[in-house]
Order: structure tokens, then sequence, then C-alpha cells
């Protein structure tokens, strides 16, 4: 059998490592140089051990393109560790789950490159493990069909556990195998959003969407289907994706379970959407995140095996081809429907202002409501929307280089009031508090994004959530309207109801602690400052607290914790049954700040009049306003 992925190419890819590959053979060479000063646990750790899987595959293929023997010796020596072990995973669903996944595909195609290269023994030993892991982990896919990751279309477990399947399948001829991938993954890309959105946030669209690119990379070198625009969920991921970017391209916006702001890119997954899709933007950032921001994401990141990893993908999956484009030319603002997530900022510059808005039910409106129809048609329990949080109504905020307004990050007692979001008698959510805070809610409990408008430099939209409070405490109408103006101020309205009286929390989390300065408050961080002024109403309650936040990000690793304090400012009306909370945020650079500019309309009129630009709003409508 040919060996995978680099089958007839062999040669073009031996003469690129002198010139167009020059550079990612260089990382696949010094990725290579790590492996050799590591000691492989002789024993299955309690903490994952995914990273065996592109461990071989890294040495397997420095070995295919050079014919250099110690890589081979080296690609062994984590081989036969790996293959050592009793079972794949320990501490969660071992061999069933995301070890089995990753180990089967690296080791799977350290296999296809290296058996003819093997002593004999070393090879029936390692096929003969790849065929034990292959079928525990099919078995697991047949038996749990309609529940956890084997139907869990919209969840990187899924993705990853199929795709290791149908590389063993495929590496042993094991059609059984890959035909069951082949239709899980053709059902997963007819599912995704077409706007390329991933509820589970930009860490888990980095940690997962690669391995729906490894899949269909696979498919079409192995059997010559192209699947690239099945669906239209890769075609339109990397704009979701470029939109996600906050200022300067190194950090990203953290809605839902991101680690951290740094753990966004991926070089190869750059790479080969640019490659099927001639887009220069997406080889642009492959680019510049190669150049400029690897090493720092490499350090700081909280996911593993983390981007080192990829160094092989990074090398097969580049194309000189494609020329870099540069993104300045791409619109500033952008509103992804299935995520109910609009974006905009001032401009593509590094000290640009930039704000995240979102609003929609578990997992996006597709997974919503297909997830329910596989639940009525065929009992299933598809929808795994455990990282997507409790934020509908809530934004983020960055400008001149620093988060200002933030979200949680990642969380496993997931809750409302972890978002700048407005609390009704200092509760969020129904079922918050839990992992997966939208499992058995009924379906109408949507939240949703309405009246979007994006125009001349202006952002608008309006949040609904009242929908998703405890039916006790009869909240009629919870409905945040968010304008951005041209020069990045914000501008939020929140109209609120309930049968009986209640107090309404607006919550403003930043980094550091607000200042309070004549009037208003200062949110300063490092480089950047933004002041705030609540407008209305004026017998507000403004209060400053910490909120703490503690999560393990996987739970194949019981030990790894993530913890993180927000500064958060309270503003609470009294107790009523409608009440109105206007508040205005104006960005500046922290080093040299311009004074804040926010009045109340005159005359009772509802709305922000910066000199400059007014915000009017009236009889439901939105009146937008630029002066010189």
């Amino acid at each position: 059998m040919e060996p995978l992925l680099i089958a007839g190419r062999l040669d073009e890819l031996r003469a690129s490592l002198t010139g167009t590959h020059a550079a990612q053979w260089r990382r696949l060479a010094e990725q290579c140089d790590w492996y050799r000063g590591q000691t492989p646990p002789p024993e299955h750790p309690t903490a994952s051990i995914t990273y065996f899987g592109p461990a071989a595959a890294n040495l397997a293929l420095a070995y295919r393109l050079t014919g250099q023997r110690g890589y081979l010796d080296e690609a062994w020596r984590w081989i036969a560790t790996a293959i050592s072990y009793p079972h794949w995973g320990k501490a969660k669903l071992p061999d069933h789950d995301l070890d089995a996944g990753w180990l089967l595909h690296g080791l799977s195609l350290a296999y296809s490159w290296l058996r003819d290269d093997l002593p004999a023994e070393r090879a029936a030993a390692l096929r003969e493990k790849l065929d034990l892991q292959g079928q525990r982990l099919y078995d697991f896919a047949v038996e749990t069909e309609g529940s956890w990751w084997s139907s869990s279309f919209w969840q990187n477990h899924n993705w990853i556990c199929y795709a290791g399947l149908a590389t063993a399948g495929y590496a042993l001829d094991r059609p059984e195998w890959t035909a069951r991938a082949k239709d899980d993954f053709a059902r997963v890309l007819e599912l995704l959003p077409a706007d390329g959105s991933d509820s589970e946030g930009v860490v888990y669209w980095r940690y997962g969407v690669p391995w729906l690119a490894v899949y269909v990379d696979l498919l079409e070198r192995t059997e010559g289907v192209d699947w690239w625009r099945r669906g239209g969920f890769l075609q339109n991921t990397f704009t979701w994706r470029l939109h996600q970017c906050a200022p300067g391209f190194e950090e990203n916006v953290d809605h839902g379970d991101c680690h951290d702001r740094r753990s966004g890119h991926s070089v190869a997954l750059y790479s080969k959407l640019a490659s099927v899709y001639r887009d220069g933007r997406a080889q642009w950032l492959a680019d510049r995140v190669a150049r400029r921001h690897f090493w720092r994401e490499a350090y700081a990141s909280g996911v593993k095996p983390g981007v080192m990893a990829e160094a092989f993908y990074e090398l097969l999956w580049h194309d000189p081809t494609v020329e870099p484009v540069d993104p300045a030319g791409e619109p500033t603002a952008a509103y992804f429907p299935d995520l109910g997530q609009v974006t905009s900022r001032t401009s593509w510059a590094d000290d640009a202002a930039f704000v995240s808005f979102k609003a929609a039910p578990g997992g996006g409106h597709t997974a919503w409501d297909t997830a329910e129809r596989f639940r009525r048609e065929r009992g299933w329990d598809t929808l795994s929307a455990g990282h997507h949080h409790p934020d509908a109504g809530g934004f983020v905020l960055a400008a001149h280089g620093a988060f200002l307004a933030v979200d949680c990050g990642y969380s496993n007692a997931k809750r409302a009031a972890e978002h700048n979001l407005v609390l009704v008698d200092g509760q969020g959510w129904a079922g918050e508090g839990r992992y997966h805070v939208y499992k058995d809610l009924p379906h109408g409990s949507q939240p949703r994004l309405r009246d979007v408008r994006i125009a001349d430099g202006w952002v608008q939209a309006t949040a609904e959530s009242a929908a998703m409070f405890a039916p006790a405490l009869g909240v009629r109408r919870v409905d945040r309207t968010l304008v951005v103006t041209p020069r990045g101020r914000l501008v939020l309205l929140d109209r609120l109801a309930a049968d009986e009286p209640r107090e309404w929390t607006f919550l403003l989390h930043s980094d550091w602690p607000a200042e309070p300065v004549d009037g208003r408050f200062a949110i300063r961080s490092g480089s950047g400052q933004a002041w705030l002024t609540t407008l209305a109403p004026g017998d507000a309650r403004v209060e400053q607290a910490d909120t703490a936040i503690e999560a393990n990000p996987t739970g194949s690793t019981p030990s790894l914790k993530i913890t993180k304090t927000l500064r958060t400012l309270r503003i609470s009306t009294p107790r009523r049954r409608e009440a109105v909370i206007l508040t205005a945020i104006e960005p500046t650079s922290a080093l040299s700040p311009q004074p804040a500019r926010a009045v109340a309309l005159p005359g009772g009129e509802l709305g922000v009049d910066f000199g400059d630009e007014q915000v009017r709003f009236e009889d439901g409508a939105v009146e937008l306003t630029a002066g010189s």
C-alpha cells in the first residue's frame, strides 16, 4: 500500500527542503531534536499522552524525507513506549477518547511511512497494537451511537476520534473503520454552520478544526474524494477566525472555554486553508504567526500538545504558490448569524479598538435546532455544548493594545455572573453552575441576536436573553442593544422587565480594578484605558468585587487547574418591575488619555452625546449621528 499523504510526492517534497519549504523543514528538524532530548515515561502517566501521536509522525516524516537513520531509531523509541502501554488514556475513558484518537492518527501515519524500513518484528508489533486500539475505538463508537462523541457532530472529540480511526483504517486496510468515519464526517460537514463559526470558542477551534482538515485531506489523498466545499463550514471558517483576532493578531477574543488568549493559532491549518481556497489572507496570517507570534504561543499556551507538535503538517500543507494578502483591506466588522456574533474594530492596526458581542442558543442555532430533531426522531443526545458559556448579551472590548472589558475564559461551573451581562436579583441563568449549562433545557430556551446593522463604520445589534432565566423570577425582558461608533466607543442600552420588582445588576469585568474618577470609572490595563459612564438610572448603586474562576480544562489530566480573578464592577438599580440601564464606554490610551466625553442627551431623551458622535434611542429605533 502506498504511504499515506505523501504517495507520489516524496521526491518533490525532498527537493523543496532547500528551497520553498526550507523554513518548514527547519521547524521539523528542530522539533525532532526536541524529541531526542525527552524521555517518554516508561509507565503510562495519569496525564494525557496525546503528544505521543505527533511525536511518532514528526520523526517518521523526517526519516522518510532524509533517510537519516537517527530519525528512524528515535521514532521507534517513542513508538515502542506507546505500544507498551496496555491502554491509551488513563484518567478518562481509556482507549475510547482523545488519547486513543491522537495516537491512532500519529502512529498509523508512522506505520504507513516506516513499515518497510522497520525490522519485521517491530512492524508487526506496531500493526498489532494499532489493530487492537482501533478495534477498541470502533467498538465504542458503535456501542455508544446516539450519545457522547460518537454522535456529537459539533464537538472536537468526535472529529479527533473519528479522524484517528480513519487513519488507522486506511493504514491497516480496515474498510469498516474508514466507512464509519466517512459516514460521520459526511454528516458533520453538512451540519456545521455555513458561516464558519465555532461555538466552542477560538481555542477549541484551534484544537479541533485542524482535525476536519486532517480527515478531508486524508480522504482526498486516499479515495480521490474532494469534500473541501461540502457544507460550507471549512470554506468560511478562516474568515470567522480572522475576525476573532484581537488587534495585533497575537491574542484572540476568548468567548467560550478558552484556556487563555494566546492559544488561538494553527500555522498548519492556516496554510492548508490558504492552499485549498487560494486564500491569501490565511497565508498572510500563517506567515505572520510563524515569524512573530509562534514561540510566544508555544511557551504561553495552555493547550497540549500545542503548536510545536504540528511541525509535520506545517511542512506537508505549506503551499508557496499562494501569495500572502494583508487583511488591511478586509471589512472591519462582521456578522456570524449562526453563533449570533458581531465583531467590530476601528481598523486592522495594532492599536485599534475591537468589540465582540454575541447571543445564540447552546452550540449555535444550527446545532440547537438539529439536536432537537435528533432527540425527537431518534432519541439521540447529540448536543455536547459544554464549551459554550451562558454569555448571550455579553461583550468583550480591547483597545490600544490591551483587553479592557474581559470574558472569563475556561470555566467548569459556568455562570452568567462570569460575563459582562445583567443579573436579576443577583441571579443568573436557569440551570447554571454546571459544566454543560444548556443540557436538558427546553428547546424554547433560546437567546438570539436581532436587528444587526453594519453601515458607515457603525455597528448595532440587540441581544434577547429573557428566556434564559428561571421562571420563578418572572423575567419578561432582558434586551441589550449595543452600538459601536466609528471611533470605537460603545453605547449599551439594557431594557429590563419582570412581573415583580427586581434588582437589576449590570456587570463589567476587567483584568485590573476600575478606578472612580469624577463620577466615572477608569478601566486601565497597560497601554489601554476605557472611561465607563453610567447615564441611567441616576439612583444606581455601584460596588466593586472580585469574581474567582477555577477550572480543569481536561479530564485526562485531573491535576491541571486554571485559576483567575476578574475585577468586577457591579451597577445595581433599586427594585423595580422595569428598568433602563444606559452605559457609555470610551476607549483611549492609558499613557496619554483623552478626557471622557459621554453625556446624556438633553431634554430627557434616551441616548448619548459624545460631541462628535450621537446615539439616540426612540420608539424602538436607534438614530446614529456622526459630527465633525
